[in-house]
Formats: C-alpha cells, sequence, structure tokens
C-alpha cells in the first residue's frame, strides 16, 4: 500500500488545451508502479476542453455541476453528478461546463507503451459547443 499525502497544488488548465477557466487537481500520473493517470478536474461556466483523444480510452466520473460532452461528428450530450461517461480509445471527444453551471469530474485514463495519456487538437468552436441532445 502507497499513501500519498494531500499538499499538491492546484493547476490551471492550460490555454492550449481549455476554452475558458478550468482548475486540475492531479491525482496520480502513470508511473512503473501503474499506467492510470487521474485528475479532479473543475470546469468555470462555459469552459470546456479542446478537442482531444485518449490512446486507451478514457473514464469520466462527474461529481458536481452540470456539463457537456460531446464526440466528433455527434451532438453535445448533457452530463450531472454522478453520471459515468467511457469515451473509448482513439474517440475524438471534448467535455466541459454548461454556459451557465461549473462542473466537475474526475477523469482516469491510462498511458499507452509510449507514456502518452492524450493527444491535443482544435479548440472547440462556439457552434460545435451548442446547446445539448435532450
Amino acid at each position: 500500500m502507497n499513501i500519498t499525502r494531500s499538499g499538491g497544488q492546484t493547476a490551471t488548465g492550460p490555454q492550449d488545451w481549455f476554452t475558458g477557466t478550468v482548475y486540475i487537481d492531479g491525482i496520480r500520473n502513470p508511473d512503473e508502479q501503474s499506467a492510470v493517470g487521474c485528475a479532479h478536474v473543475r470546469f468555470t461556466p462555459g469552459a470546456r476542453t479542446a478537442w482531444h483523444t485518449h490512446p486507451k480510452g478514457q473514464t469520466l466520473y462527474v461529481t458536481d455541476g452540470i456539463g457537456y460532452v460531446a464526440r466528433r461528428g455527434g451532438q453535445a450530450q448533457e452530463i450531472r453528478p454522478g453520471d459515468v461517461v467511457y469515451i473509448e480509445p482513439g474517440e475524438e471527444h471534448w467535455h466541459g461546463a454548461t454556459p451557465d453551471r461549473f462542473m466537475a469530474h474526475v477523469a482516469i485514463q491510462e498511458a499507452d507503451e509510449t507514456g502518452q495519456v492524450v493527444t491535443w487538437g482544435d479548440h472547440v468552436s462556439d457552434q460545435e459547443y451548442g446547446q445539448p441532445a435532450h
């Protein structure tokens, strides 16, 4: 058993990866013991990721607020606390908060054989962000 004591600092999400203000608390990075990476990510209203993919897929567990998630070519879907979203390996997607609510999730992904966990793409346009399907 290995316990990592709390003490890290909250980071602001890089502008290359996000539109709007996003805060990231790292939970664990892939290392020699496990290829799993995990973070608690908090999105301010209207904030969202850029388009991106994960070589081994990604699981999102929504902890607070209301958000959207969408795959390339699909319409945004609303997500709420307790929802679990699994994104397939290589599936281009984005996720973030609704325009008028905060949203937070735990993001879990696995590194591939080269240590890669994510490949970032272009920013999600306001038109792509749009409104969710109901």
